[in-house]
């Protein structure tokens, strides 16, 4: 175990500073002690993104623990290692998941029951994860490869989603029947401290994120990253919903009720200080890329023929769902504010493109 005495060199990056650089973090199975009571771990995950940062939070005789990593093997070699390490063999006492993503609920089924305590989230997360995971092991339904033809797939692209389909549920432990819900604005014990949580929207249905005045700190999951964006994506569940919008309405929010001087824990990359700064980054960048789509769409176009408008890199196959998703999320709130339009043609793809007069008002 680490303490705050690091000799990790600070640095200040395109406005956002970061106490311990940008880079550092603690090994697997180690903890560094960010305050008083709470410790940074770092799971490994075999993907791209390659680490989850989780949280432990001192709590009387035991502890709370903010996420939980994928459902596999060495995440939970990682978690016996802090029980015997760190964690001092004193319980969990309850378990706190941001939202419904694998990454953060993976385990959360596992540490509730070895520990019998609760499993903490916010009713839409729970309820949402619980349905997506019931998805494992059927078919994918005719509403998602419509969605997706729709959307501009390919016979190829399709039978591989419909191979893929159901991964969702296969990297998360089997969640509680019941759970303790959090709700917007509520404050949570734990030690000695408050914590209120602040729910964001649009990365994910109902996120929450933890605020303590006394240390100055939010954890912010996946709500607020200080290198990447967090994705927003439409999927086939909700073809029509706006989560662009609610991410931006959100965002804003979370500028405005919470204090510029916290320190940041976000659930990828390092801590960092610069929450409004980095919020205002986030909200233009979705900004310029509703323009940037905008812009694109004076011929029409179908959503797979958008991506060079958003992205500066070749989607490939592994990356081609989420890429689709986020475009659909960018192109739904276009359609909102009706800037845009779009046919069906007779295969059941969807066309975008601008609208004349809007198209006039924006120039």
């Amino acid at each position: 175990m680490h303490n705050t005495d690091s000799d990790q060199k600070h640095e200040h990056y395109k406005g956002l500073d970061y106490p311990w650089s940008r880079t550092w973090g603690p090994e697997p199975g180690d903890a560094y002690q960010i305050a008083e009571g709470v410790y940074w771990v770092r799971f490994a995950m075999p993907m791209s993104l390659d680490h989850i940062n989780l949280w432990l939070l001192e709590d009387d005789d035991g502890w709370t623990v903010v996420d939980t990593c994928l459902n596999m093997p060495s995440a939970r070699e990682t978690w016996e290692a802090l029980f015997a390490g760190v964690m001092g063999n004193k319980p969990i006492k309850r378990v706190i998941c941001t939202h419904l993503h694998p990454d953060h609920v993976g385990l959360a089924g596992w540490l509730t029951e070895r520990f019998d305590c609760e499993l903490w989230m916010s009713r839409e997360e729970f309820l949402m994860c619980r349905a997506m995971t019931a998805d494992t092991g059927r078919p994918a339904p005719d509403v998602a490869i419509r969605f997706y033809r729709a959307a501009g797939y390919d016979e190829e692209q399709l039978e591989r989603y419909r191979q893929k389909f159901g991964n969702f549920g296969r990297a998360i432990s089997p969640l509680p029947d019941c759970f303790r819900r959090l709700v917007d604005r509520e404050t949570l014990t734990i030690g000695d401290r408050y914590w209120q949580v602040i729910i964001g929207s649009g990365h994910s249905p109902e996120h929450a994120t933890l605020y303590c005045p006394a240390l100055k700190l939010l954890i912010s999951g996946d709500q607020v990253l200080p290198r990447i964006t967090p994705n927003v994506s439409v999927f086939p569940t909700e073809p029509e919903g706006n989560p662009l919008e609610e991410w931006l309405r959100s965002s804003a929010r979370l500028r405005e009720i919470l204090p510029d001087d916290l320190l940041v824990l976000p659930a990828h990359e390092a801590p960092f200080y610069g929450l409004h700064v980095r919020m205002t980054q986030l909200i233009e960048s979705h900004e310029q890329d509703l323009d940037s789509l905008f812009h694109y769409l004076t011929e029409p176009r179908r959503a797979v023929d958008c991506f060079p408008a958003l992205f500066n890199r070749e989607i490939t196959g592994g990356s081609l769902g989420l890429a689709t998703g986020e475009t659909m999320a960018h192109l739904n709130c276009l359609l909102s504010q009706r800037r845009i339009a779009r046919v069906k043609d007779e295969h059941g793809v969807y066309w975008y493109t601008q609208i004349a007069a809007t198209a006039e008002y924006d120039d």
